[in-house]
């Protein structure tokens, strides 16, 4: 009979801001609950919202909008953390919060844990222009984890990244699932109809934060070739974002308001999962994700995702096996897309496979996490 434990989860984002970090936590935290004392540790966003069986425990904090960005105040809720007996901490994020968390494992003599979700670098530079500087600030948040019993990697090459900046452990890797299942093939019947789609359509697919480090633009520059090569495509992006504006203008300069869309955020979640399935190629060449859920959402709704070679998010595919690659280069990547739409049944077998052996449940994730709970608690008890 597994241990039931107290597990603090202390994260430095949470609602209305709505990323990649903040639905994984929120999807273990939804899991380990089910047997197990979570307490998930916030920022006080000033808003309510649903938890399914975890208590949430807000830190007072102040809003930081250019970054739009929560900063705890973790004196707050020191005092009340600190009469919760947990036995394991596991924090998302280096910052004021996950300090906080680290603070309490050490208080407590209990083990902290941390996963490594994000290429801080690449955030960095958006607002510091001076790589020393940026180098600096990435080497003291990576110093965080290098106070914890253990880090959690999402794939193999963000080891690589932990590593760069100086961690010296070694990483467990634990890889993002998703909550999505598959839907029928009514489904495409459905999407044609809600947006206008003919049958044979070629649809390419983005989903994600509309912001100018996922490679969006480099997303339209590729567009661009492939109507200059009289492919016949139509492209949704759903999300939104900054940069969104820049995106409608970059639409309308390359002519590509009848073949190029712009979703919005879909909430619905059953419908989502029907434009995945629909689209014939999800297109991420983000250098800056490192190993998105959106992807593993596509490839549940049997749809592959064509990536970057060489970058962080693409580590847990193999070309041509259960998902794709091209060079960093606009012809390189549009050459690609041409290359594998007219290969039907390299597609299809690369879709089977993705589904297969990318679309791992959160089920699956929060009992490998919880293992590692309780190996580094047995450690702990050793010493």
């Amino acid at each position: 009979m597994k241990k039931r434990l107290n597990i603090g989860i202390f994260i430095d984002n949470y609602y209305p801001i709505v990323d990649g970090v903040v639905l994984v936590v929120e999807n273990l935290a939804k899991e380990l609950s089910k047997d197990n004392n979570v307490f998930l540790v916030v920022p006080d966003t000033r808003i309510d919202y649903k938890h399914d069986g975890y208590e949430v425990i807000k830190v007072k904090s102040i809003h930081l909008p250019y970054i739009n960005y929560y900063l705890g105040l973790g004196f707050s809720a020191y005092h009340k953390l600190k009469k919760i007996n947990f036995d394991v901490i596991h924090i998302h994020s280096p910052f004021s919060i996950g300090r906080l968390g680290l603070k309490i494992a050490r208080k407590k003599n209990i083990p902290c844990i941390c996963t490594m979700h994000t290429r801080f670098d690449f955030e960095i530079r958006r607002y510091i222009k001076n790589e020393k500087i940026t180098q600096n600030i990435c080497k003291n948040l990576i110093s965080v984890y290098s106070k914890c019993d253990r880090c959690i990697a999402i794939n193999h090459k963000m080891v690589e990244v932990l590593e760069s900046f100086g961690y010296q452990g070694t990483p467990k890797i634990i890889y993002n699932g998703t909550d999505m299942k598959c839907v029928s093939d009514d489904a495409k019947q459905e999407i044609n109809d809600l947006y206008g789609l003919n049958e044979n359509d070629i649809l390419f697919l983005f989903v994600g934060r509309i912001i100018s480090i996922k490679n969006i633009f480099f997303i339209m520059d590729v567009l661009k070739e492939l109507d200059k090569d009289k492919i016949n495509f139509k492209m949704f992006f759903v999300g939104n974002g900054v940069d969104e504006t820049r995106l409608r203008h970059k639409i309308n300069e390359y002519n590509l308001s009848d073949k190029v869309f712009i979703l919005g955020k879909i909430l619905d979640r059953n419908r989502l999962a029907k434009i995945y399935y629909r689209s014939d190629l999800f297109l991420f060449p983000s250098l800056f994700d490192a190993s998105s859920l959106v992807q593993i959402e596509a490839a549940s709704q049997k749809t592959p995702t064509l990536f970057i070679r060489g970058s962080v998010t693409s580590d847990t595919i193999t070309d041509n096996y259960n998902g794709f690659v091209a060079d960093n280069d606009v012809i390189s990547y549009k050459n690609r897309i041409i290359e594998i739409i007219n290969n039907k049944k390299l597609l299809n077998e690369v879709a089977s496979n993705a589904r297969k052996t990318l679309a791992r449940t959160w089920s699956d994730i929060a009992l490998d996490t919880y293992d590692l709970y309780i190996k580094e608690i047995d450690k702990r008890l050793e010493k």
